[in-house]
């Protein structure tokens, strides 16, 4: 009896939308811990934050909702579509969460520079995923082999 488990290539569809969600996760926790930092909380019922206005609103709901909406896309997408949004978003959130842990630097902010970094390396992620997408092969003997090795016959 072999001791060795059985490993499966993932595909580059499921690879993209697994860092997405991953990303989401990091989104949401950082939200909610941002919560614990002071004040924070007061100026939530005070309406003195960075959201105090509808379109800020607006603004910060469309651009969190992209990272939600590339884990479906990258799953059903065209694929040269979703490469393309994987990549295009990807090094824009990549270059966002940058910027956001060097302008966190604070005491109280650590835990979100944290967060900054892990997501800009899951957006790098997905901008190397997308960007190194495997071709679709054009001989008919590759592909039949690769075919033959992917599903171990």
């Amino acid at each position: 009896m072999s001791n060795s488990l059985e490993s499966f290539p993932v595909n580059t569809r499921l690879k993209l939308s697994a860092l997405w969600t991953s990303v989401m996760f990091c989104y949401i926790y950082g939200d909610y811990f941002e919560l614990y930092v002071p004040h924070k909380v007061e100026g939530l019922l005070s309406g003195n934050n960075i959201l105090d206005s509808p379109l800020n609103l607006l603004m910060a709901t469309v651009m969190l909702t992209i990272p939600a909406l590339l884990i479906s896309i990258s799953v059903m997408a065209k694929p040269g579509v979703s490469r393309m949004l994987n990549i295009v978003f990807g090094v824009f959130f990549t270059l966002l969460m940058l910027l956001i842990a060097a302008t966190s630097l604070t005491e109280w902010r650590m835990f979100y520079v944290f967060l900054a970094l892990v997501e800009s390396a899951l957006t790098s992620g997905v901008v190397y995923q997308a960007w190194n997408w495997e071709r679709k092969a054009t001989n008919p003997a590759t592909y039949e082999r690769s075919t033959r090795i992917l599903h171990g016959k």
